[in-house]
């Protein structure tokens, strides 16, 4: 397998009907997107039975961390909710257990790990899915994940190096 100048990778294997010419097969890069095991979910030992889901659905975990988010770690990933009302309970939440953070990668990573994760609101979440199972309430959701590419890269990078992430 050869990677390209795009990410994507190739494979280069005999062709079937010229066996002295090459033929090239080209696997898109897959996409990749961000999650996080919240402290609900790990204080309750669900980090187990929350991967299982994820790696079920077709997405392989290619970067995974168990730490202690620091205020100002969790301040700057929930910047964007600085001005809400519930962003000094939510950073106080995510800073009063341990949290799994973690690289997914897959084809349609980003929306895939959004329909396995379910409705921010667990009473509206499909049955089967991460917050249906495991919410507490809306508040304490159980994960997080990214809601767009774009954003997943800049929360990858918030919380690994390119060298951690070994898919």
């Amino acid at each position: 397998m050869a990677a390209l100048a795009d990410g994507s990778r190739a494979v280069i294997s005999p062709h079937p009907d010229l066996s002295n010419r090459p033929r090239v097969t080209v696997f898109p890069m897959a996409e990749r997107t961000f999650s996080i095991l919240k402290p609900d979910a790990t204080r309750r030992n669900l980090t187990g039975k929350i991967n299982a889901m994820i790696e079920d659905a077709g997405l392989r975990i290619i970067a995974q961390r168990r730490i202690r988010m620091s205020r100002e770690q969790a301040e700057d990933f929930y910047e964007i909710h600085k001005d809400r009302p519930f962003y000094g309970e939510l950073v106080e939440f995510m800073t009063s257990a341990p949290v799994i953070v973690q690289v997914l990668e897959g084809s349609n990573a980003v929306a895939k790990y959004r329909e396995v994760m379910g409705a921010t609101n667990p009473a509206q979440a499909d049955d089967g899915t991460i917050r249906k199972l495991y919410a507490l309430s809306m508040g304490e959701n159980s994960v997080h994940g990214s809601d767009s590419g774009d954003n997943a890269k800049i929360e990858i990078a918030q919380f690994f190096d390119a060298d951690d992430i070994v898919g």
